[in-house]
């Protein structure tokens, strides 16, 4: 769901209603000010918003991409590729949010030009805790690359 013509902070890749749903509520919890979020539920749909194609002709880019690696139709693995190798992609940081400890995943994820690679904790507090750190590091601590393409 497109939920802002004007502004993408983050875009959510993210299948699970349950897991975006939390997401959502770390990257709120103690702002200074609203965080807009346009969630996909799978990795084409990720790319179609990306590249501006079909609904999203008009979407904004994304300051940062939070991606789930297990999608369905394309896997996240695949989404984090393409974003990294198109130019006028490469520079939004993607940071990827997976239940998947394994360090083939995190050593694969880095060699493809992840820029931060998070498990996604347990339990209910450290889930909004680890959101709401990373987005005050990445929307108010680090200076992103400004873009229009």
């Amino acid at each position: 769901m497109l939920e802002s013509a004007a502004i993408c902070d983050i875009l959510l890749v993210e299948d699970n209603p349950g897991d975006a749903l939390l997401v959502r509520l770390g990257l709120q919890s103690e702002a200074s000010r609203e965080v807009s979020v346009v969630n996909v539920g799978d990795g084409q749909e990720a790319l179609d918003y990306l590249y501006r194609r079909d609904k999203y002709k008009e979407a904004p880019r994304p300051k940062v991409v939070f991606l789930d690696l297990n999608l369905p139709k394309i896997d996240g693995r695949e989404v984090l590729k393409a974003v990294k190798q198109d130019r006028n992609l490469s520079t939004i940081p993607v940071v990827i949010l997976s239940t998947s400890e394994s360090s083939t995943d995190i050593d694969s994820s880095y060699r493809h030009g992840a820029n931060s690679y998070i498990v996604k904790p347990r339990e209910l507090a450290d889930t909004l805790s680890t959101i709401s750190r990373c987005r005050t590091y990445w929307l108010d601590t680090v200076r992103l690359q400004v873009s229009t393409a």
